[in-house]
């Protein structure tokens, strides 16, 4: 098995709704984000897949999120824009332009600060 890691950024605004916490203020963050894909063979190339291929993906996928207020876009109409939540739909984005088969992705993680994350493990 295989695995490739992407990092990458963007910066946003969101507000969450929790009883008495200081979060349900709007607030903005400069999130980091792990993308990794995995598979178990190589191509013709002898890689899992053109690193510059997962980096145009996850680019456009951060480029849908950077200075937005994240509560505003239709996929958090009904799911709060955590970064739980953020790492589910960065996976779910990802996972629909991957047009190989033989190449899942294996986990998100979507770090709000530098000693805060959270990190998504799609069923396989």
């Amino acid at each position: 098995m295989f695995e490739l890691k992407i990092l990458s950024h963007f910066s946003a605004a969101h507000q969450l709704t929790m009883v008495a916490q200081k979060c349900e203020n709007l607030h903005g963050h400069n999130w980091h984000v792990e993308v990794c894909v995995k598979g178990d063979r190589l191509n013709e190339a002898g890689v899992l897949i053109d690193f510059g291929i997962i980096k145009k993906y996850v680019k456009e996928i951060m480029q849908r999120l950077d200075h937005q207020f994240l509560n505003e876009l239709p996929y958090f109409e009904k799911d709060a824009p955590s970064s739980e939540n953020l790492a589910v739909y960065i996976a779910s984005s990802l996972k629909e332009m991957i047009d190989d088969p033989g190449i899942t992705v294996s986990r998100v993680t979507a770090w709000e600060s530098d000693n805060a994350s959270a990190t998504y493990f799609p069923p396989a």
